[in-house]
């Protein structure tokens, strides 16, 4: 991102985005199909990202239509898995963009912007477990008024099946600082990241609890889970589990991490969260492993990732400029992509 961004390491550390839809001018316009509500009649007994047998690897979603050669993260359904909404970004993360994916005759159709973004930096969206509301990162302006920091919006869906108007949270939510990545939980408490009360380029986690229709004071969630005040770390993905079994977090700076973004989790004992955990391969490589998301049967986990060629030493030289440019436009040219694994894997790192 642009220099007052440079907190935000995800995106300005990227530098791996490649051309996407809206910065060819494409894709600026969203179908009539886009604007119909997804069923929220529940997950069914196969929702289309379920998979045949175990998943205890990574692998790739929506290859070639959701995660392509461009910069794909996040990944959030509809309640009833046929509908993805997720960010993509213009190279240089100049610009970023929501978008959502339909199961229409068994396949995943081509991406278009919801009809709230495509003219300000708009990321993370994540929706609320019933599916009637979203929640995403914006720049946008306040009351006309340009913004030059990051706050968390809102939009409702409507009985017509539409999403509302755009609403900015208000306070304590959102702050004098940035805030990111908010996710909710059943019982409408928020956890989100902020960079209030961290050092000068650090980012912390919070929880605010819903009481009597309003959001509570927010709670230093990284401290509570062995951050220290003058720490440096960036925790920047916050994503609760719908019933505060757990919390994934993707983080920067920590020591035990592989040198780049990786994805942690902190379990809820008996309402006490646990030191974060530094997961394993294979959620986390040297390449960033970031934006962690949880379907909404609680079957698999959904992460982005910029492993790809250029991860690995290159074994081989490269003796054509075809061959070359065939991967820099492939897949896995290391922007980022979205992908998916059983989450009993995660689940039997918490016994």
């Amino acid at each position: 991102m642009i220099a007052v961004r440079a907190f935000l390491p995800r995106w300005r550390l990227s530098g791996q985005a490649s051309a996407i839809a809206i910065a060819a001018g494409m894709a600026v316009s969203w179908s009539a199909t886009s604007r119909q509500a997804p069923s929220s009649s529940g997950v069914g007994a196969n929702p289309p990202y379920a998979v045949a047998g175990p998943l205890r690897e990574p692998r790739i979603f929506g290859d070639g239509v959701i995660s392509t050669a461009d910069d794909e993260f996040g990944g959030s359904f509809t309640p009833d898995g046929k509908t993805i909404y997720f960010s993509r970004s213009a190279p240089h993360s100049y610009l970023y963009a929501i978008f959502e994916s339909r199961w229409v005759g068994g396949k995943w159709t081509p991406p278009t912007i919801v009809p709230f973004s495509g003219e300000y930096t708009d990321s993370d969206p994540i929706l609320s477990p019933d599916g009637n509301a979203m929640y995403w990162s914006s720049d946008r302006p306040v009351n006309g008024k340009v913004k030059h920091d990051y706050d968390i919006w809102m939009v409702r869906r409507q009985p017509n099946g539409n999403w509302g108007p755009p609403e900015r949270l208000p306070e304590p939510i959102n702050s004098d600082g940035s805030e990111f990545c908010a996710s909710v939980a059943r019982n409408g408490t928020i956890y989100f990241s902020s960079t209030r009360d961290a050092p000068p380029g650090a980012i912390r986690a919070f929880r605010s609890r819903l009481v009597d229709g309003k959001w509570a004071e927010p709670e230093n969630l990284s401290a509570a889970m062995g951050t220290k005040p003058d720490d440096p770390f960036l925790d920047l993905d916050i994503m609760v589990d719908p019933d505060e079994r757990f919390l994934l977090v993707g983080s920067l700076g920590r020591p035990e991490g592989f040198g780049h973004f990786d994805i942690y989790v902190s379990w809820n004992r008996d309402g006490v969260w646990s030191p974060l955990k530094h997961l394993p391969a294979p959620f986390n490589t040297p390449a960033r492993d970031y934006s962690p998301h949880i379907s909404p049967d609680g079957k698999y986990v959904f992460f982005a990732s910029e492993r790809g060629f250029t991860a690995a030493s290159v074994t081989a030289r490269f003796d054509s400029y075809r061959a070359l440019v065939t991967r820099l436009r492939s897949t896995l040219n290391a922007s980022g992509n979205i992908y998916q694994i059983d989450a009993a894997v995660l689940d039997s790192l918490g016994k």
